[in-house]
């Protein structure tokens, strides 16, 4: 790799990015601090791949987000790694990588940035004039959106819920969209596809890329602030997949996990009533691992109260049978946190 391709640009005014400049670059995009002198540098690298499209058509440009929330590593190093290993010359079309979107959160290691105190999960489609999270999401809806057709949103449990390895998106009311999202998302090849609520919080990325009308994916492969090396061959892989889909690179779709010759299962939970909030403060015990198929009535774990270490646990059953798409991650549970995700298996 020559040094021209390892030098970054600082650039204080999204004008000052040349988006077409054939080849790849590297940017710190600065946006200034509220409360002092100083910037947050969210890492940019955008690539003009120097191959011809083998068609007529230009392929639709491919925007890749790790960091969205700090604490959570598998993103940022996948998309880190595709920073480096993306050749220009083997691409067509345009790709935009930020491995750290909320970059201050990801060097806190928080979920939220400790700049503003704002989940950038919840802060689209963001406003110009706002807190740094926020302006920083106005960035990308102004600048990143309206150039990419398709929209990759790297993410995993953090401290917040475990999850198995899977892809997510919203349901979708456009059949078309919802095919293609559908079909894009087994590409990660992740055991499961999960289809979970748009009602469960709003200012989302994938929301905001979503109603844009893009091909939209988020996912969760990994969990408590680690680096899970499966879940992160999924992303990095999954990524590069989408690109050949999408004729942006070389090559056919490769299958990610040999070891698991049946399709990704397909489960949605778009009810609140399946995001089950814990009944009491207390201890979480899980009785059964996230991706557990359950029954109606199921031990699922148990709250232990410590205050009176002689007292029995409270048992949590499963309100509905299903698939156990996710539970709550760290032992001490607060009461009204979501406990766990119960899911149904469709089939798409």
């Amino acid at each position: 790799m020559n040094a021209e391709t390892l030098m970054v640009a600082t650039v204080y005014n999204p004008q000052e990015i040349d988006f077409e400049r054939p080849g790849k670059h590297h940017y710190n995009v600065a946006f200034h601090l509220d409360s002092s002198w100083g910037y947050s540098l969210v890492p940019l690298t955008v690539i003009n791949g120097l191959r011809k499209a083998s068609g007529t058509a230009r392929p639709p440009g491919i925007a890749v987000f790790g960091g969205t929330h700090g604490n959570e590593w598998e993103g940022q190093v996948a998309v880190k790694r595709l920073c480096l290993d993306l050749d220009p010359t083997e691409l067509c079309g345009q790709v935009f990588l930020i491995p750290q979107l909320s970059e201050s959160a990801c060097v806190a290691n928080q979920r939220l940035s400790p700049l503003d105190g704002v989940n950038m999960n919840r802060a689209f489609p963001g406003d110009p004039r706002g807190t740094v999270s926020c302006r920083i999401a106005n960035f990308v809806k102004t600048n990143i959106f309206p150039r990419a057709g398709v929209v990759l949103d790297i993410h995993s449990g953090g401290h917040e819920a475990v999850f198995p390895l899977c892809t997510s998106f919203h349901p979708i009311p456009d059949p078309s969209q919802c095919a293609e999202i559908a079909h894009v998302a087994t590409l990660f090849d992740t055991p499961f596809i999960f289809i979970y609520s748009n009602q469960m919080a709003s200012g989302l990325l994938t929301s905001e890329a979503e109603a844009d009308g893009k091909i939209t994916i988020g996912g969760e492969f990994g969990c408590a602030e680690a680096v899970n090396r499966k879940g992160l061959r999924h992303a990095y892989e999954g990524v590069k997949n989408v690109l050949r889909r999408y004729g942006l690179l070389p090559g056919d779709v490769i299958k990610i996990d040999p070891d698991r010759q049946d399709p990704p299962r397909f489960m949605k939970a778009d009810n609140l009533a399946d995001y089950v909030p814990c009944p009491q403060n207390g201890i979480w015990e899980p009785a059964l691992d996230a991706g557990a198929d359950v029954g109606e009535g199921d031990i699922l774990g148990w709250l232990h109260d410590f205050s009176d270490f002689t007292s029995k646990p409270r048992e949590i059953h499963a309100h509905r049978s299903g698939i156990l798409a996710a539970m709550h991650f760290a032992a001490v549970s607060k009461k009204g946190v979501t406990l766990y995700v119960i899911a149904e298996e469709v089939r798409l």
